[in-house]
C-alpha cells in the first residue's frame, strides 16, 4: 500500500511560534548590527558549515573534534553575548506591545521641555515635530537621518545658530529623534500666510496634512507656540506645551484658546520670524 507524503498541518499556534521567534531573532540582530558580536556570530556560522562540510567529507578527526566542543557552545554563546543579550531585554522592557513605555514617553516629554525651555531663553529658533498615528515618512526622508535618543543637548545643538542643521524641523518618531533639517509643507490659508513667518506657516502646514503636534520657538522673541489640529496658538507656556506632548490637550482647547488669544502683537512678531 502506498503512503502518500503529506505536510503536517499548519495551525494558527505554529503561525504564532515562527512569528514570535522571527520577532526575538529580529531584535537580537538589531543589538548586534555594527558591533563585535556581529563578527563572532560570523565566525560560528562558518564553524556549522565547517562541520557540515567534515561529515559530508568524512573528515572523522575534525568531526570529532568540533562534535566534543558543540556542548559547549550554548554556554560561550551566553558568557560571550552578555551585554547584548542585557541591551535586548531592555530594548523589549522599554517597548511593552511593540509600542512606547508611559516612562520612556514621559522621558522623552521632559527632555523636549527642558530643549524648549533652554532655546527660548537664547531666542534661538527651532521647530520640532511629533509624529502621531499618521506616519511622516515623507518629510523624515527630507532631512538629515539622525535615528538617535531624545536629548536637550542634541535638540539644542541642533538648533544651535550657524549650525549645518539649525535651518528646517526635527522630527521625532516615538523616543527617538528621526531626522533634523526637514522640509515641511507650508500653510495654505491666505490668513496665517499674512500673519506668521515661514517657521510658523511650516509648523501649521504639517499638522494640517497629518495629525502630528508642532513646538516653535521664535528666533525674534523667544516666544513659545505650538501647532495641532490644523490650529496655531501663539506665546504659550510651558504647561501648556507638556499638555500638548502627552496627549491631555484636545482640538476643542486648542481652537478655544486660538480664538480668544489677542493675535495682533504676537502675530505682528511671529511674522518676522526667520525660516
Amino acid at each position: 500500500m502506498v503512503h502518500w507524503f503529506q505536510f503536517p498541518k499548519f495551525t494558527p499556534t505554529d503561525a504564532l511560534d515562527i512569528l514570535v521567534v522571527a520577532f526575538l531573532v529580529y531584535q537580537f540582530l538589531l543589538i548586534i548590527r555594527g558591533r563585535r558580536a556581529a563578527h563572532v556570530l560570523v565566525g560560528l556560522c562558518i564553524l556549522a558549515a565547517i562541520y557540515l562540510a567534515a561529515v559530508w567529507a568524512k573528515l572523522e578527526v575534525l568531526r570529532t573534534i568540533l562534535a566534543t566542543l558543540a556542548p559547549f557552545t550554548a554556554i560561550a554563546l551566553i558568557v560571550m553575548f552578555q551585554s547584548e543579550l542585557r541591551r535586548m531585554l531592555a530594548r523589549m522592557g522599554r517597548r511593552p506591545f511593540f509600542g512606547i513605555s508611559h516612562l520612556e514617553r514621559r522621558e522623552a516629554t521632559q527632555e523636549i521641555l527642558l530643549a524648549v525651555t533652554h532655546l527660548a531663553q537664547k531666542k534661538t529658533g527651532a521647530l520640532i515635530v511629533v509624529e502621531q498615528k499618521i506616519g511622516l515618512r515623507t518629510f523624515v526622508e527630507s532631512g538629515v537621518h539622525l535615528e538617535s535618543a531624545i536629548s536637550r543637548d542634541l535638540l539644542c545643538a541642533v538648533f544651535h545658530p550657524g549650525g549645518a542643521l539649525h535651518d528646517g524641523a526635527v522630527i521625532i518618531q516615538g523616543d527617538r529623534i528621526a531626522s533634523a533639517a526637514c522640509f515641511l509643507p507650508l500653510t495654505t490659508s491666505p490668513l496665517r500666510m499674512t500673519e506668521l513667518g515661514t517657521r510658523h506657516r511650516a509648523a501649521l502646514g504639517i499638522t494640517e496634512e497629518s495629525d502630528c503636534f508642532s513646538v516653535i520657538v521664535s528666533e525674534e522673541t523667544g516666544r513659545i507656540s505650538i501647532a495641532a489640529f490644523g490650529e496655531i496658538e501663539l506665546d504659550v507656556d510651558l504647561e501648556r506645551v507638556e499638555q500638548l506632548l502627552t496627549g491631555r490637550l484636545e482640538r476643542r482647547d486648542l481652537l478655544t484658546a486660538t480664538a480668544m488669544a489677542p493675535r495682533s502683537a504676537s502675530a505682528r512678531e511671529q511674522s518676522f520670524d526667520r525660516p
